[in-house]
């Protein structure tokens, strides 16, 4: 007669490493609020004006331009298309507003709904040259931005803009409860409603399914040209409401304006999880994408980190971030 044993496995070793992968993929997920808080305490610590209500004060103003122009590059990117020249739409919509006031005699509020306007025409341009002509939407909008700067240079004749209106700076200059800048809710509210406009209209369902495969879309019913029109068309009249902003804060218009914001606004949405292919992202990542980079800047600034050293650190921290997002998309998805 003989005995069998019988071993058996641990049972608890998948469960740990099952339990090991959520939380490293929980991590991998909220690693832009993470290294946002992390920066902000070590900031902190390295300079004690940086966490004063006055810096967070400018740090929120600052996030305002950028995150409305991370989310009009958003948008393009959610159907797997990409618009360079929102931050030169910026700058030439904001000198037509102004010119309107300057130099046409209208009131600065018509002034400045000409600007954004002409900004969103630019956008359904945009959108019927990629759609309708079957233009490489990287090489269009790279035309596009180049004959925007070009215009814009034209317009003020390399020269500064400054004759605004009490009206067309107040938003800029504004200050709520607290003295806290009325500006930054001006973002809150165009993130409240492009979260809605994705998460809970049949459009933004459209703009998800368009951006994660165009043909079975297509096959579905979904009128894919339609839906990349609108997307240009509203990163258009975001991208006028940021030139307008922008212009209210700094009460100045250069000959040069938004186009420093080119990097920046493109890289907000990918480090806060805008997949470059489409189908992926939501305003909560953007939001944290925009507040990193913003913080980065003030930070470097205030913690007298020499001049030329500011762009390539924050270009390194920019690059540690997506290879971090790169990593979570393919094993952690």
């Amino acid at each position: 007669m003989s005995t069998v044993v019988t071993t058996t496995a641990p049972k608890d070793t998948p469960d740990k490493e099952v339990g090991m992968h959520r939380i490293i993929g929980w991590v991998l997920h909220n690693v832009v609020w993470i290294w946002l808080v992390a920066l902000i305490l070590g900031f902190g610590m390295f300079n004690e004006f940086f966490l004063t209500v006055l810096n967070m004060q400018n740090i929120t103003v600052q996030a305002t331009v950028l995150g409305m122009l991370g989310l009009a590059v958003a948008l393009p990117l959610l159907v797997a298309e990409i618009d360079l020249s929102i931050p030169a739409n910026l700058g030439f919509s904001s000198a037509i507003g102004a010119l309107a006031y300057s130099d046409w005699g209208l009131p600065w509020f018509p002034a400045m709904l000409i600007g954004i306007a002409v900004a969103t025409l630019v956008g359904f341009f945009n959108g019927l040259c990629i759609t309708k002509l079957r233009m490489v939407s990287l090489i269009q909008t790279l035309s596009m931005m180049i004959i925007l700067q070009g215009a814009l240079l034209a317009l003020t004749q390399g020269k500064t803009l400054t004759n605004l209106s009490d009206g067309y700076v107040w938003i800029g200059q504004a200050t709520t409860i607290g003295g806290w800048p009325l500006m930054p809710l001006i973002l809150l509210v165009a993130l409240a409603l492009i979260g809605v406009l994705l998460r809970m209209t049949i459009l933004g369902r459209s703009i998800y399914a368009v951006g994660g495969n165009p043909l079975a879309s297509n096959s579905a019913g979904i009128r894919v040209d339609r839906v990349k029109i609108i997307t240009y068309t509203i990163a258009g009249f975001l991208a006028g409401v940021a030139g307008f902003l922008l212009a209210s804060w700094q009460m100045a218009i250069t000959s040069n304006q938004g186009s420093s914001y080119l990097l920046y606004a493109i890289a907000a949405p990918i480090i806060g999880g805008v997949s470059v292919f489409g189908g992926r992202g939501n305003v909560v990542g953007i939001l944290g994408g925009v507040l990193l980079l913003t913080v980065i800047q003030v930070g470097l600034a205030i913690t007298n980190v020499p001049s030329f050293y500011v762009g390539m650190i924050g270009g390194f921290m920019i690059f540690i971030a997506v290879a971090i997002d790169a990593v979570r998309v393919r094993y952690f998805a």
